[in-house]
């Protein structure tokens, strides 16, 4: 049994990673277009 729950609380984990990840990259497909403006302005402000 103690073998059973490892892996189940490594599969939760594993599944919290992938949910984290998959939010992180929509954020960032959202927000290119800000962050590019963004960076832009500073780079034209050096």
């Amino acid at each position: 049994m103690l073998l059973r729950s490892k892996g189940q609380g490594l599969a939760e984990y594993a599944l919290i990673l992938a949910l984290i990840a998959i939010l992180a990259i929509t954020a960032l497909i959202f927000l290119s277009g800000q962050i590019n403006t963004i960076l832009s302005t500073i780079g034209k402000a050096l």
